[in-house]
């Protein structure tokens, strides 16, 4: 969708809840002449002069028929969310209802918004940075608890702050080399190298640190995917059961009785975890479909961010378990090896048999013996990557813009410690920061904006 398809001059109205049938529901008007296009139909207040931020109990009128009771909400700018003057009419949830005060409202002169256009022209009147407004989008699709967290952080605008940070301290310098330049027939710095290298190996430490969040971020805002694999009849099924604390897969004593993955997501403290339950790997099987599930399960263990791999204690030798692992160890996922069935075995034995490895988590998912264990080696796993950091990066747009700032920076450096010309330097600390504001929106196109405000949902 491009730009100008916006028409930021409209006013534009929305309804800002959910459709469907409920107790209420709230429709957004915002632009130049949205309290007095509203006005137009309301029976109440004049609603044109009544101070900000104020509630006004009222009617809205097709004519001479009444459509609803509403309740009016009027903000005058520039203070509202969209930065223009707004009104949310708060009326009766019913979709007939809802429907005909938006078939109101465009008879008077409104026109409906697009996805995510009342975020977008806050953006534009410089009521939020574009960061800021894409946690806007990740606020509403929070799904746990610490996503929401990172969400409601970088919409207050803790990324904001690091990525001003950042360029506030490199823009100093980025002038005096730009300085040096206007004087190169007289031969003068005025930007101490040696001040400047310890600057750009400071602020290419902190990015290194924000990219290194990512792998957290992302895991926090689409949850991480985690496969349970093994052998056929290891409990596979059992364990996704417990996990998620219902009978969500078949568990039989039959081993190939999953075919296909099963699917389902849980939480541990804030992270989602979306587990894959897979068909039984056996190398040999006369069953065509069965084979399938084989393949598919491959497929997904690819695709995976962890293995929890299962492996009967009472039937597994340690060699077997060796050769099994063997295959994922190139897989670059992290794998968890997990010895099931512990409640059937002979302590010592298992022991002694397993001692060699200190990475194996004994449990019973039948009878829920160390799952809590389970539990805080999954945490962990994602955690050992988190840095010392109130932000963390969620975005693949913002990670891939600080990833180009850092190769920037190291340029800097490596034209540094060959002396190349200040034009070079300024060339490359102008590409950084070109990166930096990439992030907040100093720098933006109109193809980039239409993309990432047409994944917003209408009204807002």
């Amino acid at each position: 969708m491009a730009m100008n398809q916006y028409h930021i001059e409209d006013t534009i109205c929305a309804l800002a809840t959910p459709a469907g049938v409920g107790a209420i529901g709230v429709l957004r008007i915002s632009g130049k002449k949205a309290i007095a296009l509203v006005n137009q139909s309301f029976k109440g207040a004049n609603l044109e002069n009544v101070a900000s931020h104020t509630l006004h109990l009222g009617k809205i009128m097709d004519q001479n028929s009444v459509v609803d009771e509403v309740l009016a909400s009027v903000f005058v700018e520039p203070k509202s969310y969209t930065g223009e003057n707004t009104i949310e009419l708060s009326c009766h949830g019913s979709p007939y209802i809802q429907q005909r005060i938006l078939q109101v409202l465009v008879n008077n002169g409104a026109r409906l918004a697009q996805p995510g256009e009342f975020t977008l022209r806050a953006f534009l009147n410089k009521k939020l940075d574009l960061s800021q407004a894409e946690a806007v989008a990740d606020l509403i699709a929070s799904n746990s608890e610490m996503s929401h967290k990172t969400a409601m952080n970088q919409m207050r605008g803790g990324f904001s702050k690091e990525i001003a940070n950042l360029k506030e301290k490199l823009v100093n310098f980025a002038s005096l080399i730009e300085l040096e330049l206007d004087f190169s027939e007289e031969d003068v710095e005025f930007a101490s190298r040696p001040e400047l290298k310890e600057l750009v190996i400071h602020l290419h430490g902190l990015i290194q640190n924000l990219v290194q969040t990512f792998k957290m971020g992302n895991a926090i805002k689409n949850g991480v995917p985690t496969v349970i694999a093994g052998r056929p009849n290891a409990g596979k099924s059992t364990l996704l059961n417990a996990l998620v604390k219902e009978d969500r897969a078949i568990v039989s004593h039959i081993a190939g009785t999953t075919r296909d993955t099963i699917e389902e997501a849980f939480v541990i403290e804030g992270i989602v975890f979306r587990l894959i339950d897979t068909a039984g790997i056996r190398e040999h099987t006369a069953d065509i479909i069965e084979s399938i599930g084989i393949e598919k399960t491959y497929e997904k263990i690819r695709q995976a961010s962890i293995v929890l791999y299962l492996f009967d204690v009472t039937e597994t030798s340690a060699e077997n378990l060796e050769k099994e692992l063997k295959p994922f160890e190139e897989l670059g996922s992290v794998i968890i090896p997990i010895g099931n069935k512990i409640d059937l075995a002979e302590p010592k034995v298992t022991a002694e048999k397993f001692g060699h490895r200190s990475d194996i988590l004994f449990i019973s998912s039948k009878e829920g013996i160390a799952m809590e264990q389970l539990n805080q080696r999954l945490k962990m796993v994602i955690e050992k990557d988190k840095v010392n950091n109130d932000v963390i990066i969620t975005n693949i747009r913002h990670y891939q813009a600080l990833s180009l700032a850092s190769e920037s920076l190291e340029q800097v450096l490596n034209n540094m410690s060959t002396n190349l010309t200040g034009e070079l330097l300024a060339f490359d600390i102008r590409k950084a920061l070109f990166h930096l504001g990439e992030i907040v929106g100093d720098v933006s196109t109109d193809d980039l904006l239409a993309n990432i405000f047409s994944k917003f949902c209408i009204g807002k």
